[in-house]
C-alpha cells in the first residue's frame, strides 16, 4: 500500500469511528438536575368518612417541580400517622396508563384499617419510574366517626298531592 492510499485509509477509518460515536450517544441535551425531575407537590388532598372507613381523593400531577410536563409517574405513596406519630407508608398505588391517550386523573385509596374514635394524618407522595420522590402532599387530619344511616323508610311520609287546576 502506498503513503496515499495508506493516509485515505486511515482518514476513512476516523470518519467511520467519528460517525459511530456520534450516533451511538443517546443524549444530545444537557442533563436535568434531580431537583426539576421530581413531581410537583399534590395539594389537593382530601379525606371523607365512609361506611368501611376513610377515603383519599387526590389529582394527578401534571408538571415535574422544574415546570416541565410530567410522563412518566409510577406510583403513589400513601402515608398514614395517627394524630402525634410518625408517618409511615400504608399502601403503594401503581400508576399503569402512561401509554394510553387518555389517563386517569383523580386518584383515590380507601384505608379500612381504622378504628373509630381515633384521629388518623394523611399524605400522599408522588414518585416517577426513575425512582424520584415529589415533596409530601398537603396533610389531611381526620377522625373515623361511624357515617349517619340513611334515612329510615318507616318513617317516610309521601307528600300529599295537589289537585290539578
Amino acid at each position: 500500500m502506498s503513503g496515499g492510499q495508506g493516509r485515505l485509509a486511515a482518514l476513512a477509518g476516523l470518519v467511520l469511528i467519528g460517525a459511530a460515536l456520534w450516533l451511538g450517544c443517546g443524549v444530545k441535551s444537557q442533563p436535568v438536575p434531580p431537583e426539576r425531575a421530581t413531581p410537583e407537590r399534590i395539594v389537593g388532598l382530601r379525606a371523607s368518612i365512609e361506611r368501611k372507613g376513610i377515603l383519599l381523593t387526590w389529582e394527578r400531577p401534571q408538571r415535574y417541580a422544574g415546570g416541565g410536563r410530567m410522563r412518566n409517574l409510577a406510583r403513589f405513596d400513601v402515608m398514614r400517622a395517627s394524630a402525634t406519630g410518625q408517618y409511615q407508608k400504608i399502601a403503594e398505588l401503581l400508576v399503569t396508563d402512561q401509554q394510553r391517550f387518555q389517563q386517569q386523573q383523580r386518584f383515590n385509596y380507601l384505608d379500612k384499617d381504622v378504628r373509630v374514635g381515633e384521629t388518623y394524618r394523611y399524605e400522599v407522595i408522588s414518585v416517577t419510574d426513575d425512582g424520584y420522590r415529589s415533596a409530601p402532599s398537603n396533610e389531611v387530619a381526620i377522625t373515623r366517626t361511624i357515617p349517619k344511616p340513611p334515612p329510615s323508610p318507616e318513617h317516610f311520609v309521601l307528600p300529599t298531592p295537589t289537585p290539578l287546576p
